[in-house]
């Protein structure tokens, strides 16, 4: 008899609890960027706050971190019905997890400190856009700590759980994160590099 571990013996794939949580983590990134291009080209949100920018950037704000809040509970509740493993279910993994907890969540919130509201949740794509680059903590350490930091936090969970359909998650998220970043980030830089042509060419009229 072969003793090699197949990864069906590791994580349940039947349950679709683990579907589920693996299309909620796709559909956050997914949804925040098709509504922010899409105000960024019509201004839809803006328009139903009555003109009001701040306003509808903290709507979406608020969505984009009710949605959060949802994910995490379905990956919570699809870790609960997977299978354990004896070398996650151990103390030092469970110490580990909890470090990557703490750690994941300590880069999201400072960051969301550094930014702001406006600056975390997509306010650019509302015309709300930052004087200056941030480049303090924790930029100095990863230019995308909100992504990194909830990656971390995933793994971290995976650990605490025993889980080793977390781990697969947690590589899910990370490679839905990328995809996004290589969306978002060139948007994000036409979108300041477009006012500085503006600003360029109102100096030049001058």
């Amino acid at each position: 008899m072969s003793s090699s571990l197949k990864l069906s013996d590791l994580v349940d794939f039947d349950q679709k609890t683990l579907l589920i949580s693996a299309l909620s983590i796709a559909f956050n990134p997914t949804f925040w960027n098709i509504v922010a291009r899409r105000e960024y080209r019509t201004h839809f949100l803006t328009r139903l706050f009555g003109g009001n920018r701040q306003a509808a950037c903290y709507f979406l704000a608020a969505t984009i971190f009710s949605l959060g809040l949802v994910r995490d509970f379905l990956y919570e509740r699809a870790l609960r019905h997977q299978p354990s493993h004896p070398l996650l279910s151990t103390d030092a993994a469970t110490y580990v997890g909890y470090a990557l907890i703490a750690a994941g969540n300590i880069l999201v919130v400072s960051s969301t400190w550094a930014l702001g509201i406006t600056g975390t949740f997509l306010g650019d794509y509302f015309g709300i856009l930052m004087d200056h680059m941030v480049t303090g903590f924790p930029f100095n350490l990863t230019d995308a700590p909100m992504y990194n930091g909830s990656t971390m936090a995933f793994l971290g969970s995976a650990l605490v759980y025993g889980k080793p359909a977390g781990v697969l998650l947690t590589v899910w998220v990370f490679l839905v994160y990328k995809v996004a970043l290589a969306f978002e980030n060139p948007f994000t830089a036409e979108i300041y590099a477009k006012r500085e042509r503006a600003r360029k060419a109102g100096k030049k009229a001058l």
